[in-house]
Order: structure tokens, then C-alpha cells, then sequence
């Protein structure tokens, strides 16, 4: 049985005594961290430099820090009321400030997007690595210690640990000890917030060397709340939903889109000539594939278990098992109406929702045949920052060598795509992005940096349709990603892709593919938006309904500071702008504007006063 600690320190005392000072420690990615623990063993290494500390980990997660006055506003109580008692992991202060001892090292296989861009020592100490290669690395550093954010469920009179949210790389770790790989020892640390989650992470006492638990170090677990979803990223979704064949598998990553492309399938499903008349009306030259309601359903196996596969097993969509499982999954994160979801679900039915190893969602080596019988038609759905026009795709980092995020599973599942009979990978990614005070194009002639390369290219999906290149000549390839673009941009791409002689001089784009414009995303979705169906917030938010509100207000004001006259120009409005209806009001209450003193105070009143009338259709 496990060593019983109450006391972060006392734990700390135990782990140097028993596995020496040279630690090197393998934290989960995401939620699973033991933040006290880990707080402790850190503090350790600074007070005593004969202690030498690696930290190997992924998805350090941070509260989020604002950028400026209007939004610290907004964003500071939001903080406050669903991050308040999370406690911050030292080490990322620490790296952040540029300040580790000499006797630390901080190493990371997956960041938190975009906010390691321009750290040097994060940059400099990042592992490019597929998911699947991080237990192995861990194995070749020499990892002694794992801590663990682990619940605890009592058996008849036997206490019980659960993995919960990251049975990902650690049940990896475990099959390595138990053949005799490698000797580390797990130290758990108790939360009462974590759902205890069925399957192989169900562990006995004695799988840890210690636990710690006490009311002292339990704390809220990270929580952030779902953010609204976009036209464009609806449009997406939508366009996404049209390619998963009843019957199939479904893999989902991290982000908007996710939500966007469930919420696509709920409506396919419960409102189907609704479905069919948006995607009519998104891509009217472009017919999609699979439209027709779920009948069979799908199985969900999915490195990442986020909050909307549970609106899809409610919706009876993912609703085909496996060997009596609905789900197969890695890790999970999510708000806090999730975890507690998870928490109170019927236990017949959480059984149905199995927690693995990456191993085994990642790839289909090991119980290949089982594997390859379970995942027919699968669809893995993944989301990119760029893409060329010859199909390669930019999902990781930039081209000056900084890190935006990491590959993670994306490699593992392209693979996958190729390797299982029926089987797509498709790539989403908006078409443009803001670039300073201009609008720049996501799909690119080239690019210095490729996560998946052009040889492996299969179906990439914008707002404006689907770009099917799996076997196709460069030719059509670039064709077809030029169907999907920005219509600002086609014709400088179509000329550069002429100039390099890979499309015949005589090519021009079709008249239906020549008004890809957000304007027209809007309209095509505006009937289903105003029928509700394609809500900003399709499976609940923590936000409140002020906050909701003032959410695409503060989204238009940064639009419009991109260009100095817009922005002078939204001012002078809300100075006449009407601040005595109720939502301007609690906005500007929410936002401690209602009553201004400071000459900067005036100018965020006219600005939210302004955005909140225009997003409202005043």
C-alpha cells in the first residue's frame, strides 16, 4: 500500500529519499499535474542546488494573463470566480520570468498555443515529438518519478486511484515497468473534483509509491470555459459534418472547431433538411457527401475527450460500440459543467467511456486486427494554422524555427488516416487570420515549416468547402485549394502557382468559387443562427449572459483598432450612442464603465457602448 502524506513537504522529504537527488520527473500534459507536489519538488531544487530537477511535461496550464486595460476588465473577474483557487505551477512563473537555478530543467513536447512564442528557454528546450514518442523519451531521460493528479474511490475498504484525465502516457510508462524497462515510482496526489473514471486507469493502492491527500492541497481543477463559436468556424464544422459516414469513427482535436463540427452533426441529425439547406447555401457548388441522419452512429476513439463528444452521445449520434464502449480516449480538459457531468453520470453509463493509453488511440499497432475491425470509416478531424497550396500542412510552429503549439497527435492520425481501409484525415483551418492592420491568407504558395507533409495530403476544409487532394496531381491539388481560399487572395496565388509552372497558364477559377468572402459565410448562416440552431455557445458556458454579450462587443473594438479611422470612427458613435438600454447598461457595469472618471474611462465607454449596439443589430 501507499505511503499516506498530508503535507506537501513531508512528501517532498520521502521522494529525495528514496529516489536520490537527481530527480527527473514525468508530469501528465493538460489537467493531470500534481500541482503541489510539483510546487514542493521545485521549491526543493532552489533552496538546494546539489538537487538536480528535471521536469518533463506538455500543456502547462496557465490562467490567462490580459493584454490591456478594457480587456484585464472583462477577463480579471472571470479569473477570479473559475480560476481563483487553482494553484500556479512555480516552474511556469519561473520559465516565463526567464529565472530557473541552474539545477532546473524544464522540458515540454506540447505547449498551450502560443504562449511560449519568443521564450527562450522554452523554445530552446522544446522536444518536437509525436505523441505516441513522449513515454519513450521519458524512458531514455531517465525518469524516476511521476506526479499525478489522480481520484480516489474506497472498495470494499480498499482505497482505489484513478487516473481519470490522463491515462495517456503514464499507462504507457506502467506497461514499461511492468516488463522491466524501467523503475519509477508514481506519487498521487488526491482531488476531489476529478471524476473517477473507469478502465485501465482503475489502479490499487499499491501502483503508488505515495499518495497525498488533504483538504490543504485539494483545489479546484482547471476549468476554461468554452468560448463562442464563429461564423467561420462554424462554417467549418459544418462543412466537416458533411464527410462523416454514419456507421464510422470519429476522432475530434483540441479547439473551436471541434464544437462547431459537433454541433454540425447534432443538426444533421435532429434537423436534417435544415442541414441540407445550410450547406446548400455555405457551398452551393459543392455537394456534400454524407447527409443523412445517424441510423448506425458512431464510434468515438479520440486522443483528446472534450465536453461536446458528451452532447454527442446524448444526441444519440456517437451511439456504435466497441466491446460495449462508446468512447476510447487519452486525456481530457474542459469547463467545469463537464467535470461535473462526469462526475454524476450513472456508472453503467461512464463504463460505456473508456480512458487508454495514447498507444492505443494513436495507433494501430498492438490489437491491430481488433483495431482495424473497430475503426471503419474513420474520420480524423484535426485542426492547421496554414497550408500550402500543393496540401501541406503548418500546424506547429512558424518558420523562423518558434513553436506555436506542437505536432501531438496530429502525425499519429494523418497516419492512421492512410493505414485504415475507408479511412480520411481531414485538416481544418480558417482561411485567413489577422496579420497587424491587415488580412492575411492562411493558404500559402510555400511555406518554411511543414507538420504534415504534401505526401501525405487528404482532405483540408475552410469555411468556404472542402479540398479533397488525396491522390490527385499537383494540378488539381492546387486547384482545388484555391476553390477553398479567400477571394482576395486567389488571384495572387493562382498567378504565383502559373509562374512556377505547376498550372497551365490557360487555368482560371470557376465563377462559383470566385465569392469566398466572409460576407457571404455570414449571410449563408444567418437563417440557422436566428433559428437558434447554431448557437455561439452549443453545449453551455461560464459565462454569464452580460458576459456573453460583451464578448463580440470587445471582439469588434480589437477588429476595429487594427485601423485607426474605424476605431475613431466606432468611438464617435457611442458618444451618441444610446447607454440607457439595459444591455449597454450591464455591460458597461460589468466592465466598471457605467459611472467613468478617467479620460480613458470615456473612451472604453464610447468604444463598448458603440460595439454593444452593433453586435446587438442597433
Amino acid at each position: 500500500m501507499p505511503k499516506i502524506f498530508a503535507d506537501p513537504e513531508a512528501i517532498v522529504d520521502d521522494i529525495i529519499r528514496d529516489c536520490g537527488k537527481k530527480l527527473v520527473v514525468g508530469l501528465p500534459l493538460g489537467l493531470g499535474k500534481a500541482n503541489h507536489i510539483i510546487n514542493a519538488l521545485f521549491a526543493r531544487a532552489v533552496a538546494d542546488p546539489s538537487i538536480s530537477l528535471t521536469i518533463f511535461s506538455a500543456l502547462t496550464l496557465e490562467k490567462p494573463v490580459p493584454s490591456t486595460d478594457l480587456e484585464r476588465r472583462f477577463i480579471a473577474p472571470v479569473i477570479d470566480r473559475l480560476f481563483g483557487g487553482y494553484p500556479d505551477l512555480t516552474y511556469a512563473a519561473r520559465l516565463r520570468a526567464g529565472t530557473l537555478s541552474p539545477n532546473i530543467e524544464v522540458i515540454e513536447f506540447f505547449f498551450l498555443a502560443g504562449r511560449w512564442l519568443h521564450k527562450p528557454y522554452a523554445q530552446q528546450h522544446y522536444i518536437s515529438a509525436n505523441y505516441t514518442h513522449a513515454a519513450s523519451y521519458l524512458l531514455t531521460r531517465g525518469v524516476n518519478v511521476i506526479a499525478q493528479l489522480v481520484a480516489k474511490r474506497v472498495v470494499d475498504g480498499q482505497a482505489r486511484y484513478s487516473l481519470s484525465c490522463n491515462t495517456d502516457t503514464t499507462l504507457d510508462l506502467m506497461k514499461a515497468r511492468a516488463e522491466g524497462r524501467t523503475a519509477f515510482k508514481i506519487i498521487g496526489q488526491v482531488n476531489s473534483e476529478l471524476p473517477f473514471m473507469p478502465g485501465q486507469g482503475d489502479l490499487a493502492g499499491d501502483e503508488f509509491h505515495a499518495i497525498l491527500e488533504s483538504p490543504e492541497t485539494d483545489f479546484p481543477l482547471f476549468a476554461p470555459p468554452s468560448e463562442p463559436i464563429s461564423d467561420t468556424k462554424y462554417a467549418i464544422g459544418l462543412h466537416a459534418a458533411g464527410l462523416i459516414r454514419d456507421g464510422g469513427s470519429l476522432q475530434i482535436g483540441i479547439g473551436q472547431v471541434g464544437d462547431a463540427l459537433a454541433q454540425g452533426l447534432i443538426v444533421r441529425h435532429r434537423d436534417n433538411d435544415q442541414f441540407r439547406q445550410i450547406l446548400s447555401r455555405l457551398a452551393p457548388a459543392q455537394a456534400p457527401r454524407e447527409t443523412e441522419p445517424f441510423t448506425t452512429g458512431l464510434y468515438g476513439v479520440s486522443e483528446m475527450f472534450f465536453e461536446a463528444f458528451l452532447g454527442l452521445i446524448k444526441a444519440g449520434i456517437v451511439k456504435r460500440e466497441i466491446e460495449g464502449v462508446l468512447l476510447h480516449a487519452a486525456f481530457f480538459l474542459g469547463p467545469r459543467s463537464f467535470y461535473r457531468a462526469l462526475r454524476e453520470m450513472a456508472p453503467a453509463q461512464l463504463a460505456k467511456i473508456q480512458m487508454t493509453p495514447v498507444s492505443f488511440t494513436n495507433q494501430i499497432y498492438g490489437g491491430e486486427d481488433a483495431k482495424r475491425a473497430a475503426r471503419v470509416d474513420a474520420r480524423f478531424v484535426n485542426n492547421a494554422m496554414m497550408a500550402t497550396l500543393m496540401g501541406a500542412a503548418v500546424s506547429d510552429g512558424l518558420e523562423n524555427g518558434q513553436v506555436v503549439s506542437g505536432v501531438g497527435g496530429q502525425y499519429n492520425f494523418v497516419a492512421q488516416a492512410f493505414a485504415l481501409e475507408g479511412a480520411r484525415s481531414i485538416l481544418t483551418l480558417e482561411s485567413t487570420r489577422g496579420a497587424g492592420k491587415r488580412t492575411a491568407s492562411n493558404i500559402r504558395w510555400s511555406y518554411g515549416h511543414t507538420t504534415i507533409p504534401r505526401h501525405l495530403r487528404d482532405i483540408v476544409v475552410t469555411e468556404y468547402g472542402v479540398a479533397d487532394l488525396r491522390g490527385k496531381s499537383d494540378a488539381d491539388v492546387i486547384a482545388s485549394m484555391l476553390a477553398v481560399t479567400d477571394s482576395r487572395f486567389q488571384l495572387e496565388l493562382m498567378q504565383e502557382a502559373k509562374e512556377a509552372g505547376k498550372l497551365p497558364r490557360s487555368y482560371a477559377i470557376p465563377v462559383a468559387h470566385r465569392h469566398n468572402t466572409p460576407e457571404r459565410i455570414a449571410e449563408a448562416l444567418k437563417p440557422a443562427r436566428s433559428a437558434g440552431l447554431l448557437s455561439a455557445f452549443p453545449f453551455g458556458t461560464d459565462f454569464t449572459e452580460t458576459e456573453q454579450r460583451l464578448i463580440p462587443a470587445l471582439q469588434s473594438i480589437k477588429e476595429a483598432s487594427a485601423q485607426p479611422i474605424n476605431l475613431l470612427g466606432l468611438m464617435l458613435r457611442g458618444i451618441f450612442a444610446d447607454k440607457t438600454r439595459a444591455d449597454v447598461r450591464e455591460g458597461l457595469s460589468r466592465l466598471r464603465l457605467d459611472k467613468p472618471v478617467t479620460l480613458p474611462e470615456h473612451l472604453y465607454r464610447a468604444l463598448v457602448s458603440a460595439a454593444l449596439a452593433r453586435t446587438s443589430g442597433f
